[in-house]
C-alpha cells in the first residue's frame, strides 16, 4: 500500500448533546428531549452499553454500571415513586454521587421531584422518551455500536456501483475521482470522496462515510476544482453511507507486472479485521476503468447469490473433456 492511500485509526468522543444531535439526524429515531440538567449535555458517553438502575435504587451498588447510561423504565418510575412518598433519598443521593453520563425515562416518564433537584444540583441530564423501555433500549444499541465500533479513516473514493459499495483507492493523480465522475454520469452514486471514515459493524461488515458530512459530497477534479455532486447531478446521485463489499485499487500499468488474466483467485484484503473483496485495477490510455468498476460490481452481484464464473468456466471445460474423453473409448 503506498504513501498516499494510508490509514488512521479513530476514536469516538461522544456526549449527551451528541447523541441528540443524532437522534434528530436520524428523525427522531429515540424520540429525546432533554427535561433536566440541561448544563450537564456535555457529559461524555463513554461506552456502548445501558444500565436499567433498579438494583441500585433498592441499595445494591457492588455491581453498578456508572458508565452506562441508565435507563427508567415503568418497573424503575414506580419505585422511584415509591421512594419518594416515603421519603427515602439515600440510595437516589448515592446514585448521583457516581459520574453517570445521563438518565433516561422512557414511556413520557418523569422524574420525581427529589430526582429532578438531584440531577439539577450535580448536573446531570435527564431525557424523556414517548418510545417503550425495550424498544428504546434496542435502538439505543444499534446507534451506540455505530458509534463506538472500531473505525478509521482512508484516502480514497467511496461510491455505489449497481448497489455494489465499492472502495476506489490508489495514488494520487492515478484517477479515483474521475473515475468516479463517469461513474455518476452512469447513474451510480457517490458516497464521499477523499477521505473515506470506516466503521466495524459488530464484526459482520464494513460501512462507510464522509468523515465531514459537510464536504462528504463534494469532489475535486483536476481542471475544474471543486463541484458539488447533488448541485449537478441531483440528490439521487448521493448517500450518506454504505457497506463496503469491493475493494478496488487502482495503480499506473506495469508492464513487468503479471496481472491476472482469470478471475480464478479469491483475493481479499483486511479492512478492521473483516475480509473484504480485492481487486487491482491498472490504469493506462484507452483502457475504460469505469466500465471495468461497473463490470466488477455485477460479478460481485453474481457471487454474492453463489454464482462463480471461474467456477463454471472450469466446470464447462472438464465437461467437454470428458465428453471428449468418453466419445474417444467409444470409437
Amino acid at each position: 500500500m503506498d504513501e498516499n492511500t494510508c490509514y488512521s485509526a479513530i476514536m469516538e468522543i461522544i456526549t449527551i448533546l451528541d447523541l441528540l444531535k443524532i437522534d434528530a439526524k436520524e428523525g427522531g429515531f429515540l424520540q429525546l428531549k432533554c427535561i433536566a440538567g440541561k448544563q450537564g449535555l456535555g457529559r461524555r458517553i463513554t461506552a456502548s452499553r445501558i444500565s436499567r438502575p433498579g438494583l441500585p435504587l433498592s441499595g445494591f451498588f457492588d455491581s453498578f454500571s456508572a458508565i452506562s447510561l441508565q435507563v427508567f423504565g415503568r418497573g424503575e418510575q414506580k419505585y422511584l415513586a415509591k421512594l419518594e412518598s416515603e421519603g427515602n433519598f439515600d440510595t437516589i443521593d448515592q446514585m448521583f454521587s457516581y459520574d453517570i453520563p445521563c438518565c433516561i425515562f422512557s414511556d413520557s416518564g418523569e422524574p420525581t421531584p427529589h430526582f429532578a433537584q438531584k440531577a439539577e444540583e450535580v448536573g446531570c441530564p435527564i431525557l424523556q422518551s414517548p418510545l417503550l423501555s425495550s424498544a428504546l433500549s434496542r435502538r439505543i444499541y444499534q446507534i451506540l455500536d455505530v458509534e463506538f465500533a472500531p473505525a478509521m479513516t482512508i484516502h480514497g473514493v467511496l461510491v455505489e456501483v449497481f448497489g455494489i459499495g465499492v472502495l476506489l483507492t490508489g495514488e494520487s493523480g492515478v484517477g479515483k475521482s474521475e473515475t468516479a465522475l463517469e461513474l455518476l454520469e452512469r447513474g451510480h452514486r457517490l458516497i464521499c470522496d477523499d477521505i473515506v471514515k470506516l466503521r466495524n459493524i459488530n464484526d459482520t461488515m464494513i460501512i462507510g462515510s464522509g468523515e465531514n458530512a459537510q464536504v462528504a459530497h463534494h469532489m475535486e477534479i483536476r481542471g475544474l476544482g471543486i463541484i458539488n455532486v447533488p448541485d449537478l447531478y441531483g440528490i439521487g446521485a448521493i448517500r450518506e453511507k454504505k457497506q463496503v463489499q469491493l475493494w478496488a485499487e487502482l495503480e499506473d500499468w506495469d508492464p513487468g507486472k503479471d496481472y491476472e488474466r482469470l478471475s480464478g483467485e479469491d483475493t481479499k484484503r483486511d479492512l478492521l479485521g473483516i475480509k473484504i473483496p480485492y481487486t487491482v485495477v491498472p490504469v493506462k490510455p484507452g483502457r475504460n476503468i469505469p466500465i471495468i468498476i461497473e463490470t466488477a460490481a455485477r460479478l460481485q452481484r453474481l457471487e454474492k447469490f453463489g454464482f462463480h464464473v471461474a467456477d463454471k468456466l472450469d466446470s464447462q471445460v472438464m465437461d467437454y473433456l470428458e465428453s471428449r474423453l468418453y466419445r474417444s473409448e467409444d470409437m
